[in-house]
């Protein structure tokens, strides 16, 4: 497995699920289906049009030729994604996924960065989500604190994290 690395500019939207759901299904079929062996009824489980849906995409720089013809659109790649719902003052942060060529590039924190900056602008007093446990340093580090015992969901072990914001 080749591992791309990070030499374009990496944008993070918050996307409308009409328009981007055959990009973000790829990226969570990949990850989480394909990889991880959740089941298709559990990863569909019809939240999916109420909710915030974040993407990340690499835009390939331009090169030497490109910058003198300017109005030539760089391609970009669908690389990640998140989904947020929110209900009242409470968000939960899931369907977190990165495509695994561009794991360990920082992407995977970029993106919950910016969950965390929409759940301040849609005035969210406290994140949930339900981390794997291999990945519990990773939340840690951008302020979750454990707040479950191990538990499983889709066959994966998982602690409920939370953080208050």
């Amino acid at each position: 497995m080749s591992t791309q690395t990070l030499s374009g500019s990496l944008e993070i939207s918050v996307v409308d699920w009409a328009q981007t759901s055959q990009t973000l299904r790829q990226i969570r079929t990949r990850v989480f289906i394909e990889e991880q062996h959740v089941p298709e009824e559990l990863e569909w489980d019809g939240l999916d049009k109420t909710a915030l849906h974040l993407l990340a995409q690499i835009q390939a720089p331009k090169t030497t030729e490109e910058h003198q013809a300017s109005h030539i659109a760089c391609p970009t790649e669908a690389v990640g994604t998140a989904r947020i719902i929110i209900t009242n003052d409470i968000a939960h942060i899931g369907r977190m996924a990165v495509l695994p060529n561009w794991r360990g590039k920082g992407i995977g924190f970029k993106i919950l960065q910016k969950a965390i900056l929409e759940c301040q602008q849609h005035s969210v007093k406290k994140i949930i989500l339900n981390a794997q446990t291999y990945v519990l340093n990773f939340y840690q580090k951008a302020g979750f604190k454990i707040s479950s015992d191990e538990f499983i969901d889709a066959g994966i072990l998982h602690k409920e994290m939370t953080l208050l914001l």
